[in-house]
């Protein structure tokens, strides 16, 4: 992904509370018992001294002793309750980011998918999503009631006695400085590795999605070889945040240890001046051992922010591709809707601004109703006529439109509800037969969908699979073949019933006999609707109303088969070489 192709995100903290923000009351409870745990242990020292006190002074300690054990079991239930609320609140976020992330990733541009790699845009919603639960959790809240707590017990340091306070503090901020020089070296080996991992999906992605390709050409072994690149880069990155998370880690024990030796000594010299008592130092003993639980909190909260920085970046790139306007869904024609018309006006396109164009000036128009077919040369921009009538992409310049009215005018859902689209290489998606019908028209009935099951000759298909239209046919229909994946393509199409019927190299994979009954099927569905077809052998369009020759980018000539013969020489070597020219 290209850094052109994205804008300048906002800072981490900022996109780390718009993913927070929903769910701040329950972040906010779950703070909130985290406080109060710190304070119930604050309370133990000074409890400890009355205790100590008590026992110097021969008094009865059993209500210093009821106290302690009513705060241990406080701390122990509160702590409890507030880290099963914020872990909640941190699995909450996640999901909220990846819903997000992928209803986002589900409209964005086609030009936009044509730049990323499938891969990497998936690593997003997995793993740099659930980066999210630590950052929620560790980092946020642990900044927050950890650096609360951190203050008060400097607070009540302070109280007990000011000169350990300020030895103490001394030995602190020597350790803050050296965390300065730590952190940053996260975050850039924390974003480093989450890149490396988006590499090494999007390279997965790419061997997994042509395997047999892989296979057959016996590159098994160099692929390997990249995605274990990709693999150990990660590793190496996060090899390196670990070990400066490490270092920042140790340095917050080690600064907290050379401060309880030094309170030690300091206080010990203290208590034998007669300065202060035995149970005081004791108590401010207690506090330093308490204070390396909030400093490791916050020091862990910093390292935690870096890493999940990272991911937060990441994810702000990919939302902010660009993408199409959410719009609900728009009903579809059904049966009876007036077909639709057609027509390019002096088109320009090219897929990059970095590429040749593809369309040099198209102009075309189709009337309602009938079949209108495209031929001509490979790289013509057959294809791309009907992308652009789908809007996957906006022409330069030039105008099209749907019934006289600019796409651009149209609502996108309402007008992809009008068209019904069979794509070249006829996807089929991972699930059951059914579920690939239905794809288009979930709502449609037991009657329409046995109807397009005959009418594109599944019947026999569904007739020997083990579950019939239940039946899975696996990832990208690889238990199909692909003249039945072109089959249900078809059928998919027409269950929509559209008000006009795209279908680009439909029938290229069928044998002869459901060739022609689809061709027949074609031909009767465009007495009602409007029919555009894609082909590459004019067997299949010879019977057309009218076909548009293409050819480097322009419309060349427009007219019936044995017009184009008598007129157009390019038409009529294409119907030369298939042994046309004489065809009805």
């Amino acid at each position: 992904m290209s850094p052109a192709d994205v804008t300048p995100a906002p800072p981490a903290w900022r996109l780390l509370l718009s993913h927070v923000r929903p769910h701040r009351w329950a972040l906010a409870a779950g703070g909130f018992l985290s406080l109060l745990t710190g304070g119930a242990a604050l309370l133990l020292p000074l409890v400890a001294k009355g205790l100590i006190d008590d026992l110097s002074r021969d008094r009865a300690i059993t209500g210093a002793l009821l106290a302690m054990s009513a705060l241990v079991v406080a701390n122990a239930v509160l702590g409890g309750l507030g880290s099963y609320v914020l872990r909640r609140t941190a699995e909450s976020v996640v999901l909220g980011a990846r819903r997000t992330l992928s209803s986002y990733l589900l409209r964005l541009r086609i030009t936009a998918v044509d730049r990323s790699e499938p891969g990497d845009l998936m690593a997003r919603i997995t793993s740099d999503t659930t980066l999210l639960r630590e950052v929620t959790t560790d980092s946020l809240v642990g900044f927050g009631t950890g650096g609360l707590t951190l203050l008060a017990t400097v607070v009540m340091m302070g109280f007990v006695d000011p000169v350990l306070l300020g030895v103490t503090l001394a030995v602190v901020v020597g350790a803050g400085v050296v965390l300065g020089a730590i952190v940053p070296h996260i975050n850039r080996a924390s974003r480093r590795a989450q890149d490396a991992v988006g590499v090494m999906g999007a390279s997965l992605e790419r061997v997994l999605g042509a395997l047999r390709t892989v296979k057959a050409s016996g590159a098994e072994d160099r692929e390997e070889r990249t995605l274990h690149a990709a693999a150990e880069e990660s590793w190496r990155q996060s090899v390196r945040a670990a070990k400066w998370a490490a270092a920042a880690g140790n340095t917050a024990g080690l600064a907290m240890q050379v401060a309880f030796i030094t309170v030690l000594a300091v206080g010990g010299a203290r208590v034998a001046t007669g300065a202060i008592d035995i149970g005081t130092l004791v108590a401010f003993l207690l506090y330093v051992f308490y204070l390396m639980a909030p400093i490791q909190q916050v020091v862990g909260a910093v390292t935690q922010y870096q890493t999940g920085s990272a991911a937060l970046a990441r994810i702000q790139e990919a939302l902010a591709l660009p993408a199409e306007p959410p719009s609900p869904p728009a009903p579809l024609p059904g049966a009876g809707a007036e077909p639709a018309a057609v027509a390019f006006d002096d088109v320009r396109f090219r897929y990059a601004d970095d590429l040749p164009y593809v369309h040099h000036g198209v102009t075309f128009a189709v009337p309602a109703r009938g079949m209108t077919a495209f031929v001509g040369p490979s790289g013509a921009g057959k294809t791309t006529v009907f992308s652009l009538i789908e809007r996957f992409y906006d022409p330069e310049s030039g105008t099209v439109t749907l019934d006289g009215r600019p796409l651009g005018e149209w609502e996108l859902t309402r007008l992809r509800s009008a068209i019904g689209y069979v794509e070249q290489d006829a996807p089929v998606l991972s699930g059951s037969l059914r579920d690939n019908l239905l794809l288009g028209h979930p709502e449609a009935g037991g009657e329409a969908l046995d109807r397009v099951v005959r009418t594109t000759r599944l019947d026999g298909v569904v007739a020997r699979l083990p579950q019939g239209l239940d039946t899975l046919v696996g990832h990208r229909g690889t238990k199909l073949s692909g003249g039945e994946r072109q089959r249900v393509a078809i059928a998919r199409a027409l269950l929509r019933r559209p008000r006009l019927l795209l279908l680009d190299e439909a029938t290229s994979q069928l044998d002869a006999v459901n060739e022609a009954a689809l061709r027949d099927t074609v031909a009767e569905v465009a007495r009602e609707t409007t029919v555009l077809v894609v082909a590459h052998r004019l067997s299949t369009v010879t019977a057309a109303d009218r076909i548009v020759v293409m050819d480097a980018g322009r419309v060349r000539a427009v007219g019936t088969h044995h017009e184009l013969v008598a007129a157009d020489p390019l038409y009529a070597e294409l119907a030369a070489t298939q042994f046309l020219a004489t065809a009805g």
